[in-house]
């Protein structure tokens, strides 16, 4: 049977009538889900803010999108509220008007450092969706210091294409909010430098294939001490379900695309290979089956979370005062993924000029993964069986810094192993594919200075993913669609600090978050392809948040038919 999902957008399926679009509008979204809402709705915490003063500055209000041109906008630092912070927020909310339109992607940049990135939520001719998205941007500090111009890019069509007329129209409103340090507290420590990546308007550049490379000239401060990036790697394109490819010779008998299912972007620096960022299996809320995600959608596809590659190994090395290349690439793309990141440097506030370094690099080039194939085609032409294909990274990396506090060694250690199993039945009336996929991350950071002051932070990080899809044939022709997709995302983390020469233990904090969202329908078609209705539409999600500190956070929630059916606080904090 052919694969629908390869042959058509799902996208297009979101709205199966259209409504004019209403008058310009930023509907502000409850920060609080409802229950018998349809308005986006994740379980995931907000910001959490100190009480101490604040000011707020917008950015921009109602701001339409109904085009591929980006909007510009322009930021003035709070007068009432001088830096530095205690904890700077972006928070911006959305409404798309009710009618057709795909779901699309929003990025907001000031002075071309990334301040958001994400996708927004498909409408229908019954829902115009608003939702309410924040990030901690505390460590741009550096770039709110002055006067910056700004930049909106959320491409959007509205009008008729291929005789489908797109009436969903966007709308933003967007601010930063700047809390004060409280009296008796210091401020935290925030990078001094904020380089963009790549360091120009327009945003995220496209990679298509794996020899496709980002690049960016910069020329650090002298006193560089630590260095880190946070990338973004978007998947779009025939890359949009890469987690669903296979290798080229089976791409067309499974009627997928390919490239194999892994992907992995990389960081090098001056040509030689430093650092690598996993990909995230994101889904956007017109993926595979836009019912799936109402009101409840993937995990971050709101909201992406940059992946923070530690680059402070290096930092000596690029403290002569020349122009490096820091480049970005995306192994395996195959058409295509949209990549940016901002690059945070903190200097040595004690010396003008900082020296060092490289002891230590075990990174290889490039990954090797390992293709297994077991694809049976029988006499029938049915096909059956499994692909799959996994890769592991382990590496060290170490540098030294001559600092104004004596010599520094860091040391980023890395354990990086990814699986995706794909499993396949194929005959003429049905279309099975099932994906188990697991990328599971161990990353440790440490520096030890002069005396035996020690930090380090130990980090396990995992994001796997179950998707089902099953198109089953009925006798008169007609099929149905059923996919579930269960996404999680777990974190766990602990930093330890140790002074010089003190004998004590070290201090040590914990940190831990759990993310799970479940996802289920079935979609309904005659026997002309046309969709005729679904039906056992559920999705929910429990996210779960907690400290050494003793803090908790949990909430669970679920939705059925398109709308929120419970909220549930505190529950695995009882626990």
């Amino acid at each position: 049977m052919k694969n629908i999902l390869a042959i058509v957008s799902f996208g297009g399926l979101a709205c199966v009538a259209a409504a004019p679009p209403a008058a310009a509008q930023v509907v502000i979204a409850s920060k609080i889900p409802q229950v018998g809402s349809a308005n986006p709705a994740t379980a995931a915490p907000l910001v959490p803010r100190p009480a101490s003063k604040h000011c707020s500055v917008h950015l921009f209000h109602d701001l339409e999108f109904a085009d591929f041109s980006a909007k510009s906008f322009s930021f003035t630092p709070p007068r009432d509220c001088p830096g530095p912070w205690a904890k700077v927020v972006f928070s911006a909310d959305f409404t798309v008007t009710a009618g057709r339109q795909f779901d699309r992607t929003a990025a907001f940049y000031l002075g071309h450092s990334n301040l958001y990135y994400g996708t927004t939520a498909e409408p229908s001719a019954a829902v115009s969706p608003s939702w309410h998205v924040e990030r901690d941007v505390t460590d741009l500090s550096a770039v709110f210091a002055s006067r910056q111009s700004g930049e909106a890019d959320l491409g959007n069509f509205v009008g008729v294409s291929g005789g489908v007329d797109y009436t969903g129209i966007i709308y933003a409103d967007a601010e930063l909010e700047f809390y004060e340090v409280p009296d008796g507290a210091a401020a935290p420590p925030v990078p001094d430098v904020v380089i963009p990546v790549p360091d120009a308007a327009g945003g995220a550049v496209s990679l298509d294939t794996t020899a496709s490379v980002l690049t960016q000239s910069v020329t650090l401060p002298r006193n560089t001490e630590r260095l880190y990036l946070d990338v973004i790697a978007q998947s779009q394109s025939n890359d949009e379900f890469w987690f669903t490819c296979v290798p080229n010779d089976l791409a067309s008998e499974l009627q997928s695309c390919g490239n194999t299912a892994f992907r992995e972007t990389e960081i090098a620096i001056d040509g030689a290979v430093a650092g690598v960022a996993p990909v995230t299996p994101w889904i956007y809320t017109g993926g595979i089956d836009p019912y799936l995600w109402r009101p409840i959608p993937g995990i971050q596809t709101l909201d992406f979370e940059p992946y923070r590659v530690d680059l402070s190994p290096f930092a000596g090395t690029l403290d002569d005062g020349k122009a490096h290349t820091i480049a970005l690439s995306v192994y395996g793309a195959n058409s295509y993924f949209l990549v940016t990141g901002n690059l945070l440097a903190y200097t040595d506030h004690g010396a003008s000029v900082v020296t060092g370094a490289i002891l230590q690099n075990s990174l290889t080039a490039t990954p090797a993964p390992v293709v297994v194939e077991d694809i049976v085609t029988g006499a029938s032409g049915d096909i059956t069986g499994t692909v799959r294909v996994s890769a592991v990274r382990e590496y060290t990396i170490r540098g030294f810094a001559n600092t104004s506090h004596g010599r520094v060694e860091s040391k980023v250690q890395a354990s990086i192993k990814f699986d995706n199993t794909q499993t396949f039945n194929i005959t003429t009336s049905n279309y099975v594919q099932n994906v188990n996929q697991s990328t599971a991350v161990y990353a440790k950071s440490s520096s030890v200075g002069a005396g035996g002051a020690a930090q380090s932070t130990e980090s396990f990080r995992s994001f796997p993913l179950a998707l089902n899809y099953a198109q089953i044939g009925n006798a008169d022709g007609s099929f149905d669609v059923t996919t579930t997709a269960l996404q999680q995302r777990a974190t766990d983390e602990t930093s330890e600090r140790a002074a010089a020469a003190t004998g004590a233990a070290p201090l040590a904090a914990t940190a831990s978050s759990r993310n799970v969202v479940s996802a289920a329908d079935t979609l309904l078609f005659d026997a002309g392809g046309s969709l005729t209705g679904r039906k056992n539409q559920a999705t929910s999600q429990s996210f779960l948040a907690e400290n050494s500190s003793g803090l908790c956070y949990s909430r669970d929630i679920a939705a059925a038919s398109g709308v929120l059916t419970s909220i549930e606080d505190g529950k695995a904090c009882r626990k």
